[in-house]
């Protein structure tokens, strides 16, 4: 099955990719600048080995509508059990990186009999003042509303340096790219989604997350501490963690069959076990 369609739920229009004819659903969710373009690459192993992957913008991301009023983190999870409803997916594994991450642990804590497992990548638990530094300076960058320059400010936290030192015309690009594509729109969608998990912690609730689990971070991550992403395996029981070498914060697209890996050889072991 290939659909592309929109959806309206909680008010909002919602865009959606959905492929393969697996049985098995793999839903991912982005990281805060990212849309269900970021994962086209991605899509094909995933079909190839069996399972349905299902993308989605949030609401003020990609080509889903743009909010009106500013909303909490939580509301992605009531758009995304609604679309998932209109969809008959009962069961999925749920795969989020950074922002996206946070999404599915709260998904987890009030939807858990959906969720097959939890693939975490890149991803805080909690708004630490470091986080929120970080994430102040992106705002400012944000608020000049020029794209060139939004990408220059950001880049160098979301890339290791190992990747700015080998790829400099891939980031020359995509500083273009950004800078024509990136409107004043999408910087206030932006800024919306930025607020909305400024006061975000989920250190004490952690415990209560049953599925099956696996952490996946990178050593030279500057956005997310890899001692945050071990607070969240100490919490919750039985869950796995790997590391993935010499990659930064976008570890997907630095390290991608390393991370694609990881990924099905996950939801492969909880195969065999069923």
């Amino acid at each position: 099955m290939i659909k592309m369609p929109k959806t309206v739920v909680n008010g909002i229009e919602i865009n959606y990719e959905l492929d393969g004819e697996g049985k098995e659903v793999l839903v991912i969710l982005n990281g805060i600048m990212m849309s269900t373009a970021s994962w086209v690459e991605h899509v094909p192993f995933f079909t190839a080995n069996g399972l349905s992957v299902l993308r989605v913008d949030f609401r003020d991301q990609g080509q889903s509508g743009r909010a009106e009023e500013p909303y909490p983190i939580e509301q992605h999870v009531e758009d995304l059990v609604m679309l998932l409803g209109e969809l008959d997916i009962t069961e999925a594994h749920f795969h989020g990186i950074s922002y996206g991450g946070q999404v599915a642990l709260l998904f987890a804590l009030k939807y858990p009999g959906m969720v097959q497992s939890l693939i975490i990548a890149n991803t805080v638990p909690r708004m630490t003042n470091y986080l929120r530094g970080i994430g102040e300076a992106w705002d400012a960058a944000a608020r000049r509303k020029e794209g060139s320059s939004f990408f220059r400010q950001i880049a160098p936290s979301i890339y290791s340096n190992l990747f700015f030192e080998s790829n400099r015309e891939f980031l020359k690009g995509r500083e273009k790219m950004l800078g024509d594509m990136l409107d004043e729109g999408w910087f206030d969608a932006y800024l919306r989604l930025s607020s909305s998990n400024s006061d975000l912690n989920l250190l004490d609730r952690l415990s209560e997350i049953n599925a099956p689990t696996l952490l996946v971070a990178a050593d030279r991550d500057a956005v997310t501490p890899v001692e945050e992403m071990r607070a969240i395996r100490d919490r919750i029981k039985g869950a796995k963690f790997l590391m993935i070498p010499d990659s930064g914060h976008v570890t997907c697209y630095e390290k991608m069959d390393e991370y694609n890996l990881c990924i099905l050889g996950f939801i492969g072991l909880l195969r065999a076990k069923s």
